[in-house]
């Protein structure tokens, strides 16, 4: 089977294969739901500090930025977490747990297979080029 993450060049996680999304979308309700909300939405002011100092998580609908991130940044925020100075900015503190105890990587190709299908056609193209033009 062809894995598009083993890739040398920049992979890019197409949302055509239907199956696939059916079961990112049963994977995202059971693990990411309760914090990036039902229907994508994210957590209210999202883009507000916590008392915490901590950003609510974000929407994965195109009212939030997932889709300006090219698809190794995504996969590796979903296995790792926001990890400073990688993928969050030095001394960053986030509530994203990491995933990759939980969660194979085709379960996470299938997670985001169902978030980019519900994106608008002129999104799913802008992330296809963010992805394939960034080195991994």
């Amino acid at each position: 089977m062809h894995d598009p993450l083993m890739d040398s060049r920049p992979a890019f996680i197409d949302p055509a294969d239907q199956e696939l999304v059916a079961k990112g979308k049963e994977i995202y309700a059971t693990n990411c739901a309760s914090c990036h909300g039902a229907k994508l939405e994210g957590q209210p002011d999202w883009r507000v500090r916590q008392a915490n100092g901590r950003l609510p998580a974000p929407p994965h609908d195109e009212t939030g930025h997932t889709w300006h991130h090219p698809d190794a940044v995504l996969v590796d925020i979903i296995k790792n977490g926001l990890v400073p100075g990688v993928t969050a900015p030095p001394g960053y503190v986030s509530d994203m747990p990491a995933y990759n105890k939980l969660l194979t990587d085709h379960d996470i190709r299938a997670v985001l297979t169902y978030i980019k299908s519900t994106w608008s056609k002129q999104a799913l193209a802008a992330q296809k080029e963010i992805t394939q033009q960034r080195p991994q």
